[in-house]
């Protein structure tokens, strides 16, 4: 297993492997699929047959196993000769039926940022909102881009993908309430702004939003935030805001506040 520190693996965002001052980044699409796959399973055997359902989905051809294995061979050549390892033989390893990327599994920030995220979650349910905050930071930070921004996906990776996306939606929903928990509530408007606009359907979003701009002393914004949601709700999926929404509008229209706690006591910690 190759555990050299200064060895890192990007998976959120653009495709990467890195050591020290060296990069490396397949330049042939398939190579990438095949790169990021043995990552998404780091540690673990990846069939051939897996590979070749990745690469070509239902419809292999002919020469599907030799073509696989040369694309092996052109990731161990292109990750030697960018100066990540001395030997690739080393970190992906053939295992019959198919191949291993042995690596310690920290040096791959999809699962840094799980470990970040996990940790960030127990610190927040422990009530420890200002540690939480900064663990989730730190595990959003790690985020570049799209999960596998430039890596042509096929089932399994494009699976893989939506599973990392759906954790950072987690994570920044974590980080919001543990700000919310701090008081951060005038901080918070201009990206809750953004991320309702970027994710319309998200009911907890916006009432984060609502909340936030009714403890601004922003009651009138409050509402038209409300009524927006509402407007959204009904022209596209036919529904009534949630009973969540529905009792933030009552708060505000009675101009009640209740504590922050109380509030966040009501609602299940997201992920």
């Amino acid at each position: 297993m190759i555990t050299d520190s200064t060895l890192q693996f990007t998976m959120l965002g653009s495709l990467a492997a890195v050591h020290g001052g060296n990069v490396c980044r397949p330049t042939a699409p398939k190579v990438r699929t095949v790169l990021a796959l043995l990552l998404a399973r780091a540690n673990y055997l990846v069939e051939t047959d897996s590979i070749i359902e990745e690469l070509w989905g239902a419809e292999p051809p002919r020469s599907s196993v030799t073509t696989a294995q040369t694309y092996i061979y052109h990731l161990r050549q292109r990750l030697t000769a960018a100066g990540i390892v001395e030997d690739a033989d080393d970190l992906v390893v053939t295992t019959a039926p198919g191949y291993i990327l042995r690596v310690d599994e920290d040096r791959i920030d999809a699962v840094r940022f799980q470990r970040l995220s996990d940790e960030g979650r127990h610190l927040l349910e422990a009530g420890h909102a200002e540690q939480a905050a900064g663990k989730l930071r730190a595990a959003l930070g790690l985020w570049r881009g799209p999960a596998l921004a430039d890596v042509p996906a096929g089932r399994l990776l494009e699976g893989h993908a939506a599973h990392l996306e759906e954790g950072r939606i987690r994570a920044l929903e974590l980080r919001i309430q543990a700000d919310i928990f701090l008081g951060r509530h005038r901080q918070l408007l201009p990206e809750l702004r953004t991320l309702v606009s970027a994710y319309p359907l998200n009911e907890w979003l916006h009432a984060r939003l609502i909340e936030a701009l009714h403890r601004s002393g922003r009651r009138g914004e409050a509402l038209m935030a409300y009524q927006s949601v509402r407007k959204i709700l009904d022209e596209e999926l036919g529904l009534e805001p949630s009973a969540e929404l529905r009792r933030l509008q009552q708060d505000v229209l009675m101009d009640e506040m209740p504590p922050v706690v109380e509030r966040q006591a009501a609602l299940p910690l997201a992920g």
